[in-house]
């Protein structure tokens, strides 16, 4: 049914269009969107509550991905921590045996001799060549994978960051949620208790069964109570004569000489 209404109404939306142009095109857009709030009020809380549970439930994969790519980016950061650690302190050492090479063939030397062995000062010359040349190449990698460390670990502690946002939303969320719960539970119980109930509802039906049942015990008493007073076919008691009126007269009438002597008197 609800798919015939919406049917309908989308193509009257398309014959209006096509009949008033383009004005007709915000009434279809705003006889659409009443319908869609229509609806959504018709929704009951309950389902809403639960709706909303699902998609805070739902936000679990997605901090767990988050999570997945943090603890992936850490080892990450680590390994190339520990890199950087190893090549400056390989830079170190080629430093200092640079400036050791240079402080020997400073005097120009004929021989010199390293771990047992003698180089002649032109060998020694192009070694330092060799090593200044490596260093230099060393140490613009070294630089480089510094900047390259120094922004990764800033991306890092805004990922960090950035989770602990969400987890503390999520949080805020869940407390919301509960929060609206008990408002709906304190509703539903003001509700109950002062009567305000739909009529579908059952304690509502109960209250209108138990009143019926009330009201045709009290029928049913009215109807004993006038039926109490047992009426019989002949008469017990004496009806008045109908000559009474003779008889008063009579009896205190002239025709006796001793109620005319109290009267006279």
């Amino acid at each position: 049914m609800f798919k015939k209404i919406v049917l309908g109404s989308l193509i009257a939306g398309g014959c209006g269009v096509a009949l008033m142009g383009t004005s007709a095109y915000s009434y279809l857009k705003t006889g659409v969107s009443s319908l869609r709030q229509g609806i959504k009020d018709q929704i009951p809380v309950e389902v809403e509550i639960k709706r909303a549970r699902d998609m805070i439930s739902n936000l679990k994969p997605e901090i767990a991905q988050n999570l997945h790519v943090i603890a992936r980016e850490e080892v990450e950061v680590g390994r190339l921590s520990k890199e950087v650690t190893h090549k400056t302190q390989f830079l170190t050492k080629a430093r200092q045996d640079i400036l050791r090479l240079k402080d020997d063939i400073a005097d120009k030397p004929t021989k010199l001799v390293y771990a047992g062995r003698q180089y002649s000062e032109a060998q020694v010359r192009d070694d330092l060549h060799q090593r200044f040349k490596q260093f230099q190449t060393q140490e613009a990698t070294v630089s480089k994978l510094e900047k390259i460390l120094a922004a990764r670990e800033k991306n890092l502690d805004a990922a960090r960051r950035k989770l602990d946002e969400m987890l503390a939303a999520k949080r805020q969320l869940e407390i919301e949620v509960e929060n609206l719960q008990a408002r709906l539970t304190m509703v539903q119980v003001a509700e109950t208790s002062s009567g305000l109930c739909l009529s579908d509802n059952r304690l509502s039906q109960t209250r209108g069964l138990l009143d019926e049942i009330a009201s045709r015990i009290e029928v049913a008493e009215r109807l004993v109570d006038s039926e109490g007073v047992f009426q019989g076919a002949i008469p017990l008691d004496d009806a008045a004569p109908a000559d009474i009126v003779d008889q008063v007269s009579d009896y205190f009438g002239a025709g006796r000489a001793e109620i005319e002597s109290l009267v006279s008197k």
